[in-house]
């Protein structure tokens, strides 16, 4: 057996740095009195979610991976605390900016790095004009709890993700987000399509799952959003294990055990009976093969 206790926290976050940064270290510090050795944070908890119009002053908030405030406080608390942490942050990189992390094992070590792969431009989520497409790979990280592999937010949606992060040996995939309402259609509600989609990657690539997204409402000059929260872990066939409510700030713990995940996999054959030279489609945009 190997077990691993997993948290999924969430909050709101308010224009306040030095608050987002407080509030989600009291999360952490909660999670890991009640046992949690694997804790994820939301996407870009340190602001506001700024992307949802486009201005420039956002811009001025972006910090190098070295330089970043939120990188090294809760690389320190990993540390402190035992605890690995993957984070979220908006990264500068000579002229380009990415929606990036980096994953603190349980000495306050580096030992992965993350740009966000799929950026989405909708109303309420104008990531294009903030970021560039990752350039580093999806991140598959060795800690101390096990293999985590990295998404960010709209790259839950893309079953290649967790595929890719599965084949790299991935024992974990976790996905800090930011999700909520859809200003151009207020009445449409995506919390459930969300979470089954995720559930399926776990289901599919047989490894257990974190999802953590923020709560409350946020407001640009023109447009809102109210965030659902609901963030959960969910088992290596995708059975929720643990679930927050859309509203409350907290966190949900919920222990799996790594080693029976693998035996599973292994068994099953969704990794043996793999066709990748029939996969070809999947290298194109529009499915169309060659000749």
């Amino acid at each position: 057996m190997r077990p691993v206790t997993l948290a999924a926290t969430q909050m709101p976050c308010s224009p306040d740095s030095d608050a987002n940064i407080a509030r989600a270290e009291e999360l952490v510090r909660a999670a890991a009195a009640d046992g949690a050795e694997i804790i994820l944070l939301q996407e870009l908890f340190e602001t506001p979610y700024f992307c949802i119009e486009q201005h420039s002053g956002p811009f001025a908030l972006a910090q190098t991976r070295d330089d970043s405030r939120v990188v090294g406080h809760f690389a320190a608390l990993a540390r402190d605390l035992g605890v690995v942490l993957p984070i979220s942050f908006f990264e500068r990189a000579g002229p380009a900016f990415f929606n990036a992390l980096v994953v603190a094992d349980a000495d306050g070590t580096l030992v992965g790095h993350y740009r966000k792969t799929h950026i989405p431009q909708n109303p309420g989520y104008e990531e294009k004009y903030y970021f560039s497409p990752g350039d580093l790979g999806f991140l598959v990280a060795d800690t101390r709890f096990g293999r985590i592999g990295c998404g960010i937010c709209w790259d839950q949606w893309f079953p290649e993700t967790a595929r890719c992060l599965a084949l790299q040996g991935a024992e974990l995939l976790v996905f800090p987000t930011a999700i909520g309402s859809e200003p151009e259609d207020p009445g449409h509600d995506s919390a459930g399509h969300w979470r089954r989609v995720m559930q399926g990657h776990a289901a599919a690539n047989i490894v257990p799952l974190v999802a953590s997204n923020r709560i409350g409402h946020e407001a640009g000059a023109r447009l809102e959003m109210t965030f659902y929260g609901t963030s959960f872990i969910a088992d290596e066939t995708g059975a929720i294990l643990a679930e927050a409510d859309r509203e409350t700030a907290g966190h949900v713990l919920a222990t799996v055990d790594l080693d029976a995940a693998a035996r599973l996999r292994e068994s099953w054959g969704v990794f043996r009976d793999r066709r990748p030279g029939r996969y070809g489609a999947m290298t194109t945009l529009d499915g169309r093969l060659p000749g």
